[in-house]
């Protein structure tokens, strides 16, 4: 079978204050251009899953309206985020009026796969891991089932496959490639960790480097985004990666947690290893805000140690990139300014502010579905991560899409940003400095 892989890239953001902003934030719109840019590391791997003797070819749609030619496949698989699931069902239509039968995975089918077969002819939840080459025989011999449940463990073992990265047919500057599933943390706002796997697992070591291989035989050149929720949970792990990346020249962006700066050693590794910054998730400044968000309010707890994270984290060169959410149960007109205040003070390199959204599936969605805050049933084209789909609790919606729009003209104008990165560059010089004079005591 020749089987098409789709992946509907991108989304738009429905606030019309942010898209006017957008013009004029060069930061604000440069990390959404990357963020789309990311190929579908998920059909990647699917690609890598494809039992033999079937060919196989990855495409990625921006504009449906554009892709008139329709290309022609025996299977077609598809995989889109909540804010662009609506085309996916609409390509599937176009593609089964011709007879071709259309798979759908990832996140939003997991979370709601009674919709999904409502478009399209087979639903796969959870990693394709396990199941997907059952899924294509399945179609080649004409007798599949609607739903397969993947696996939820032995991703990386078991049943793990390397991402066919050799398929991607355009030049990449930023590449993803995942080491873990998952994150302990188990944030109510959160489906990845939640959805996809029923514990955090990290990849082997080997197997990355692997990867990674394959990786720059393709595109030599690329930056690397860790896919991971949080990558550096295990210090033994964490360890042996950051030693066994140092001699490749690698440069690289992660997403971790706090907990990081526990661990003295493996920070020492990072900048050498290549890392250039990391995404922090503080959430909140305020304690008081963050409490619940989690099962074991770890947040809330984490919260007095922001400071001296990102002290140690950008002292050792290694930019911070903190985000915060807003709109969260405790804040209120005058978060806005508060979490300014908070950014200016710190001297992080750069922060990122997103509107708490309910993702389906997560416990969040069904808190505020129970609450009656929901602004509507089905909400799906709003899950940008910038739009407002709810009622917040000490506010209205005016002032919360207000409020953003203010502290992401204040955060991202070309000042401000210089500003910060300027003072990001003066920390690297001056920790370069301070390692060759130590290189230098220890020669002499």
């Amino acid at each position: 079978m020749h089987i098409g892989l789709i992946a509907l890239s991108g989304f738009r953001i429905m606030n019309r204050d942010l898209l006017t902003l957008g013009a004029t934030l060069p930061a604000f719109v440069r990390r959404g251009e990357v963020i789309a840019s990311l190929p579908s590391l998920g059909l990647l791997t699917v690609a890598g899953l494809t039992p033999p003797g079937h060919e196989v070819t990855y495409l990625e749609v921006d504009d449906l309206a554009e892709l008139t030619d329709l290309p022609i496949f025996d299977l077609v698989g598809l995989s889109a985020l909540t804010a662009r699931i609506d085309d996916a069902y609409a390509l599937a239509a176009r593609y089964r009026a011709l007879g071709i039968p259309v798979v759908l995975g990832g996140l939003h089918a997991t979370a709601c796969p009674e919709e999904a077969l409502e478009y399209v002819d087979i639903v796969v939840t959870h990693g394709a891991e396990q199941v997907w080459p059952h899924v294509v025989e399945d179609v080649a011999r004409g007798d599949w089932r609607p739903l397969y449940h993947g696996a939820q463990r032995g991703v990386f073992t078991t049943y793990y496959a390397q991402p066919r990265f050799d398929l991607l047919q355009r030049p990449v500057a930023r590449m993803t490639i995942q080491t873990s599933r998952g994150c302990p943390r188990a944030c109510d706002f959160c489906g990845a960790s939640r959805l996809l796997t029923a514990r955090f697992a990290q990849k082997p070591v080997d197997y990355v480097l692997e990867e990674i291989t394959a990786m720059q035989q393709a595109f030599p050149r690329a930056f690397i985004e860790w896919a991971d929720d949080n990558t550096f949970l295990d210090p033994r792990w964490s360890t042996a990666f950051l030693t066994a990346i140092t001699p490749l020249g690698l440069s690289w962006f992660a997403e971790t947690d706090v907990s990081i700066t526990d661990h003295p050693d493996v920070c020492d590794l990072l900048a050498s290893a290549g890392c250039r910054f990391l995404l922090i998730g503080f959430e909140s400044p305020d304690a008081q805000a963050l409490h619940g968000i989690d099962p074991r309010n770890w947040k809330a707890r984490q919260a007095p140690k922001m400071q001296r994270v990102i002290d140690k984290l950008q002292d050792r060169g290694i930019g911070v990139i903190a985000t915060f959410i807003l709109g969260l149960d405790t804040h209120t007109p005058d978060t806005f300014p508060q979490i300014l205040d908070w950014v200016r003070a710190s001297g992080v390199m750069q922060a990122s502010y997103t509107v708490l959204t309910p993702f389906p599936g997560t416990p969040l969605a069904a808190c505020l579905r129970r609450e009656g805050r929901l602004l509507a049933q089905r909400y799906w084209e709003q899950c940008t991560l910038f739009d407002v789909t709810y009622r917040p609790a000490r506010m209205t919606v005016e002032e919360l899409e207000a409020g953003t729009a203010w502290l992401m003209a204040e955060t991202f104008g070309t000042a401000a940003t210089g500003a910060r990165y300027r003072q990001m560059a003066y920390r690297r010089q001056a920790q370069r400095h301070d390692r060759l004079v130590r290189i230098q005591r220890v020669e002499s």
